[in-house]
């Protein structure tokens, strides 16, 4: 299925982010799937997308360095023409750890990605869709994380602090842009199986917490997808500035 809405989704190769470019795809967006460093889990999601008829291209990109954010959205630009919709999921996790251990560099590390780039993409993505700046318009829609809400104490407080960054800014720029054709959401995803976790060190976390949970499961990445889709559609046209939970009742 192919249309002419065009969706950015960053660290589209796996997890969240690749559940969320497989979903749109259906919905008839053509798909600009960002990847870091996995080409080939990257490839994966666009072979899938054209499989079933959809339209999608790759583009390699470390949203953690400005030039490459730049040269991210100019070849979407380039290829498909101006955004309708940018889903910022890239993100990264330390080694589960206390505070007190923490290292600058480590937080510079997750805040580069998790915040600046975020920031950045959000601003490209800004300068293509705003009718201030001859744009029709879109939706962005922030990955946070139930972590800004509950703080990740003992595992990832940083991790925790640089989602609440994100929904600082999904408030702000959301206040911003209203008048502009732009909305700005989030989701609050939380104990959701992806390899993630594997990246702070314990892949099996999610079942290891589950049973804490109201909903004593863990969640889908499919779900948070389904998530993201309602604030990029038309359904959710009159909601800006607003957060999804997605974490089992937690």
């Amino acid at each position: 299925m192919l249309s002419n809405r065009n969706l950015l989704v960053t660290g589209g190769s796996r997890g969240i982010g690749a559940a969320t470019c497989l979903r749109a795809a259906t919905r008839g967006f053509r798909v600009v799937i960002n990847y870091r460093t996995d080409e080939n889990a990257a490839r994966h999601v666009y072979d899938s997308i054209k499989t079933n008829g959809g339209d999608a291209i790759l583009v390699q990109a470390d949203i953690s360095r400005e030039d490459d954010v730049v040269r991210l959205f100019t070849e979407s630009r380039r290829q498909f023409g101006a955004l309708d919709g940018l889903v910022n999921n890239a993100g990264i996790l330390e080694r589960q750890s206390r505070v007190e251990a923490i290292t600058a560099e480590r937080l510079n590390r997750v805040f580069a990605t998790n915040v600046t780039g975020t920031f950045l993409c959000c601003r490209e993505a800004i300068r293509q869709m705003s009718t201030k700046h001859g744009g029709r318009g879109g939706s962005i829609v922030n990955v946070s994380s139930v972590a800004a809400r509950l703080g990740a104490p003992h595992e990832y407080v940083d991790y925790a602090a640089s989602k609440g960054a994100i929904d600082a800014l999904t408030l702000g720029l959301s206040k911003e842009v209203a008048d502009e054709g732009i909305r700005v959401n989030a989701v609050r995803p939380g104990f959701i199986y992806t390899d993630m976790h594997a990246s702070g060190g314990e892949p099996g976390r999610v079942d290891r917490i589950k049973d804490t949970l109201p909903m004593k499961r863990g969640g889908h990445p499919e779900e948070v997808a389904e998530a993201i889709l309602w604030f990029l559609s038309p359904d959710s046209s009159y909601t800006t500035g607003s957060f999804l939970e997605l974490a089992g009742g937690r």
